[in-house]
């Protein structure tokens, strides 16, 4: 594994490699003496804020035994209008590994391939590799394999998380049902693309119905504030409550990829209600993240 950009590319093998890794990661944490790390210099490129990324990447970084070097748009010249290209080809000769977190998925398959180093997608407006293989880990760390599971995804089902969702449902055997309104479901092409065992619906109630995982995201993404009022009327009907909860399976795992709106995709009651499971869920980001910067550096 070179490089990794997406769940879309990674193969079954792959994944199943990281979340292994990941579980040794976090059993062992603070008793591994080993550092891959050690000697490197890796940058974190963020175009868009972050507090659980880029907490939990400087910390991995650090803690395998590297170091981090922060940097977004004002910092370098690509808020200035430098191609990424050109940007990518002179940190590649002083970084050993990029981390980025912007806008358009292009942008950062540009830089992996201008630049020749490891790189890490952070979060585009298609994906968030990252934070679904650490859901995944969540999900396998709580209840087992996710193999012949159900998780049903509640809210923008063409939003970047549920995207990396789809990917995923395509590489591993679980099933993914998607409640969304029709304008905010994946289109024929990219479920045919994605392949796996996806159904979009309408009907949150049948979505949710026996799920073992109940999942959402904020409904304005970063990049979307313009769209807010419509999105808040569109997608109202679409979030996570007690009525909800208890179609699910009497188990389910209540997740959410962080940050909350209470009384918007979840209320308040549920969401501390799983206050737990959400948390472990945002922990476990660390540990995924490092177990990939340790396969990157093989």
């Amino acid at each position: 594994m070179k490089h990794l950009l997406s769940i879309e590319q990674l193969t079954p093998g792959e994944i199943e490699t990281i979340l292994r890794r990941t579980a040794e990661f976090k059993t062992n944490r603070g008793k591994i003496s080993t550092r891959p790390l050690a000697g490197q210099t890796w940058a974190l490129i963020f175009s868009k804020p972050s507090t659980r990324t880029r907490v939990s990447f400087e910390v991995g970084i650090r803690e395998l035994g590297g170091e981090s070097i922060y940097m977004n748009a004002a910092d370098a010249q690509l808020g200035r209008g430098e191609l990424i290209k050109d940007t990518a080809r002179v940190l590649a000769r002083m970084i050993h590994g990029a981390i980025i977190r912007t806008y358009a998925q292009r942008d950062i398959e540009e830089f992996a391939e201008f630049s020749g180093v490891p790189t890490v997608n952070a979060l585009t407006d298609d994906e968030h590799p990252c934070q679904i293989l650490g859901d995944i880990f969540t999900v396998m760390e709580k209840r087992g394999q996710i193999d012949n599971r159900i998780v049903t995804f509640v809210g923008d089902g063409i939003s970047n998380t549920a995207r990396s969702w789809l990917f995923a449902a395509g590489k591993l055997d679980f099933e993914l049902r998607i409640a969304s309104p029709k304008r905010y479901q994946p289109k024929p092409k990219l479920l045919k693309r994605a392949g796996g065992r996806v159904v979009c619906t309408e009907d949150l109630q049948s979505a949710a119905r026996d799920a073992d995982v109940l999942y959402t995201d904020i409904w304005v993404s970063m990049g979307k504030e313009a769209e807010e009022a419509r999105r808040e009327a569109e997608l109202g009907p679409y979030w996570i409550n007690e009525s909800v909860v208890k179609l699910a399976k009497p188990d389910a795992l209540v997740m959410h990829c962080l940050p909350a709106h209470r009384g918007q995709e979840i209320d308040e009651k549920t969401f501390e209600a799983h206050a737990q499971s959400i948390f472990d869920q945002a922990e476990n980001r660390l540990h995924v993240q490092k177990a990939i910067l340790a396969e990157l550096a093989r």
